[in-house]
């Protein structure tokens, strides 16, 4: 308030020096000899000092603004109103009603106040109400933007959470921010004062959002920094099942809390952690890793019992055969539990013989029970790897007898591919056989319109590599090629009747009437008819082959060409007769001009 006094003690020098100016200027026309001037001149001479120190004066007040904020003081406490002195040449006016809930105000108090209008007389209208609200939200704009903890007044709970009141502000508390634990009678709060912190205003709406549990959750953690600093590896200690999630459970030590992985828990697989822990369970647990700068904290429970490896069967090295049940599946192979804690991996090149294997899940399926070789056993690391196809002969030993180039068998479609099929011949002895060695004459876009997953069908091996353990089959290979014969029948010039089997943008497919097997193509300007018109779907026609191709099998054919062929055949032999008559006419003209012409050379 000290710029406020300071306000006031200039308002009162002034008012002082400006009645002593008047008081001059009385006393000048009081003793001035009006002999020797006019009256004009001595009113001209009054009005300057005046002017004079009025612009003194003036200059002595403080430029005013409306709705800015200046100190004052009460002057007269009226019914209805309150006048204010606050520096300017006219007091303020603030209505009583503004002190409704401060009764005690009294002449000379000092208070800070808004000025809300000035009216064209110079008079003010002051707030006392908007200046104390103003200030207060400059304090809490300050709160926030200093992260400030600053106490607030629980008012009254509402949808959510709790009113708090903070330099007569009202601010929400969401329930979620409350505490650290959910709460779930919030009337307890009410009437209490408690610590919060600012952390959300929306300056448009004016709405304030505080939390008590930022200052919990900051106290928890730094208990926490201290536990974790005073923690290390293999320490041993006593905690609570906290919660339990698919990938394992969160044990309280004691304010602190840490992760046991579902891996960590027991020595054989589970697929679960309530196959191990329970809620609110309390158990020992071992230290397996501590980050300090994180503040996370790893532990153990299977690390306290005995290793199974430690109890498995000297005499098992790599050769020797065991047997065991399938625990998990993963997409490279499939691990086998030897002993309860103990288990081996099976790898997806080693359930089969077959290369053609794209999942463990077409072999074994978990709680399988199997036999398999050990291939490798490290005791020290505690790994081993099983083969299940060493027990049985590489049927890929003696191929070259069993599949040779050119000998025929049947097998059993297993799967589709982009390309073709998978044909399993024997156990461990697949083949493909390629979309385009299926048929001679069809032209098919994807297996499923050739055959289905198993069905029997009889091919023929193209090749055979068994370093790569690779068979190539054919199935149209069993039959000998019908467009070398078609060569003969389908030759560019011939004609024959075909029925339209269907038609698009660019032409026509037409099936040959004598060949149900044999397709050929029509552009579409070789489509119309001699009346103009286009051969339609389902329509049976004459087409003559325009182009034939046994390597590509296509074959182009055109019913336009089977009548204008003929009809320009027709003129040609009409402009060739023409042709002669007209040459032999020209002959026997000539023949007589050459003879009168030598009658006349006689004479």
């Amino acid at each position: 308030m000290s710029n406020q006094n300071e306000k006031i003690i200039t308002q009162q020098t002034s008012h002082h020096h400006f009645n002593e100016s008047i008081k001059e200027t009385d006393d000048l026309e009081t003793n001035f000899d009006w002999t020797k001037y006019d009256e004009s001149f001595i009113r001209q001479e009054r009005e300057q000092k005046r002017k004079k120190y009025e612009e003194i004066y003036v200059k002595t007040l403080p430029d005013v603004q409306e709705l800015e904020i200046y100190g004052g003081k009460i002057i007269s406490i009226h019914t209805k109103t309150v006048l204010v002195d606050f520096g300017f040449k006219a007091e303020g006016i603030i209505p009583m009603s503004e002190f409704k809930e401060n009764l005690s105000i009294k002449v000379g108090d000092h208070l800070e106040v808004m000025v809300e209008k000035i009216d064209y007389k110079g008079q003010c209208l002051l707030s006392y109400q908007k200046a104390k609200m103003l200030r207060n939200w400059e304090k809490i704009n300050n709160a926030y933007n200093n992260s400030e903890v600053i106490l607030g007044y629980v008012s009254a709970r509402t949808k959510g959470g709790l009113i708090v009141e903070v330099f007569e502000i009202e601010c929400f508390l969401p329930g979620s921010h409350i505490n650290v634990k959910p709460v779930r009678d919030y009337d307890t709060y009410v009437g209490k004062t408690m610590e919060i912190k600012v952390v959300k205003i929306n300056q448009k709406t004016k709405n304030v959002v505080v939390s008590h549990k930022v200052l919990i959750e900051k106290d928890i953690e730094e208990q926490k920094k201290e536990m974790i600093s005073k923690l290390d590896k293999g320490q041993v200690l006593e905690g609570k099942i906290k919660n339990i999630l698919p990938y394992g459970a969160f044990v309280d030590l004691g304010g602190v809390d840490a992760l046991l992985h579902i891996t960590d828990m027991s020595w054989p697989h589970i697929n679960h952690p309530t196959e191990v822990v329970q809620l609110e369970q309390q158990l020992k647990f071992v230290v397996l890793g501590v980050d300090k700068e994180k503040n996370r904290i790893q532990l153990g429970l299977k690390q306290l019992q005995p290793h199974p490896w430690d109890s498995l069967d000297n005499a098992l090295k790599i050769g020797s055969k065991v047997n065991g049940k399938v625990s998990v599946l993963a997409d490279y192979g499939a691990f086998i539990e030897i002993i309860p804690g103990v288990e081996a991996l099976l790898h997806i090149s080693e359930m089969s013989w077959s290369s053609d294997l794209s999942s463990t899940k077409d072999f074994v399926k978990v709680g399988d029970k199997i036999e398999a070789m050990i291939l490798t056993i490290d005791r020290k690391e505690r790994k081993m790897s099983l083969s299940m196809r060493q027990l049985t002969q590489d049927p890929w030993k003696d191929i070259h007898n069993k599949y040779s180039v050119g000998s025929k068998h049947f097998g059993t479609v297993k799967k589709f591919t982009n390309f073709g099929v998978v044909v399993e011949l024997e156990e461990g002895i697949y083949g493909i056989l390629y979309t385009h060695d299926f048929s001679w004459t069809k032209k098919i876009k994807h297996p499923s319109e050739f055959c289905n997953i198993n069905s029997k069908l009889e091919v023929v091996v193209l090749s055979l590599d068994s370093q790569t353990r690779r068979l190539i089959l054919g199935h149209k290979q069993l039959k000998e090629n019908p467009w070398k014969k078609y060569e003969s029948i389908y030759f560019i010039g011939s004609i024959h009747k075909g029925q339209i089997s269907n038609i698009f943008d660019k032409g026509a497919h037409v099936q040959f009437v004598d060949n149900h097997f044999l397709d050929a193509f029509v552009p579409m300007r070789f489509l119309e008819k001699k009346d103009g018109t286009f051969l339609k779907k389902g329509e049976t026609s004459s087409f003559r082959v325009l182009e034939f191709n046994k390597d590509n099998k296509k074959i182009i054919i055109s019913h336009t060409s089977t009548y204008r062929d003929k009809e320009h055949k027709k003129d040609q032999r009409v402009r060739n007769r023409k042709f002669e008559r007209s040459t032999l006419g020209d002959l026997e003209g000539l023949v007589r001009l050459k003879e009168k012409i030598e009658k006349e050379k006689n004479k």
